[in-house]
C-alpha cells in the first residue's frame, strides 16, 4: 500500500485531508456509503461501529456510533446536503459530544480516480478558527489516518463473494 495520509491547513476554517487508495472510486464511494462496508473500516484501530445508519439521499442523514474495547463511546452524525455518485459528497456533520452552535463542519468529500487509483480529498470547513484547531488538537489526524489505513487493508482484501 505504501499510501499515507495528508492533513493540511487552509485558510482559517478548513482542514484538507487527502488520501489514495489502490481501488476504482466506485468502490471507495460504496465504502463510504453502505452501512455494511461502513462497519468494516471506518474509525481509529481498537473502536468498533456498532451502529451504523444511512439513508443515502439529499436531506438524508448518517449516524455512526462506536465503542472503544474500555467501553467509551463517540457518535458522529450528518445531513446530505449533495450526492453525486461516484465522485462526490458533501454532508453537515456535528459531533454528538460537541454543543451544536459551534459543533458543526461542512465535509466535502471529492473522489478522482486515475488508472486505478483512487484519491479522496475531503475539506472540512468549520466555524470558527478555534474549533478547527481543537480538532486538529484533539487527536483526530491519527484517529483518521488508523481508519483509512483500515480502508485501504479492506480494499486490498481479496474479494469473497458477497462482501463488497
Amino acid at each position: 500500500m505504501g499510501r499515507t495520509l495528508s492533513v493540511t491547513k487552509s485558510g482559517d476554517l478548513e482542514i484538507v485531508m487527502t488520501r489514495s487508495f489502490d481501488a476504482p472510486r466506485a468502490l471507495v464511494f460504496d465504502a463510504w456509503t453502505k452501512p455494511e462496508l461502513v462497519r468494516r473500516w471506518f474509525g481509529p484501530r481498537g473502536w468498533e461501529v456498532v451502529e451504523c445508519e444511512i439513508d443515502l439521499r439529499v436531506g438524508g442523514g448518517w449516524r455512526y456510533r462506536l465503542r472503544r474495547g474500555d467501553g467509551k463511546a463517540m457518535v458522529l452524525q450528518g445531513v446530505y446536503r449533495e450526492i453525486d455518485r461516484p465522485e462526490r459528497l458533501v454532508s453537515l456533520e456535528t459531533n454528538e459530544d460537541c454543543d451544536a452552535s459551534e459543533g458543526q463542519a461542512l465535509a466535502t468529500l471529492t473522489l478522482v480516480e486515475r488508472e486505478g487509483v483512487t484519491t479522496l480529498t475531503q475539506v472540512v470547513r468549520y466555524d470558527s478558527k478555534r474549533i478547527r484547531d481543537a480538532v486538529l488538537e484533539s487527536g483526530m489526524e491519527r484517529g483518521v489516518g488508523e481508519g483509512f489505513d483500515k480502508l485501504a487493508e479492506f480494499m486490498a482484501a481479496p474479494v469473497e463473494a458477497g462482501t463488497r
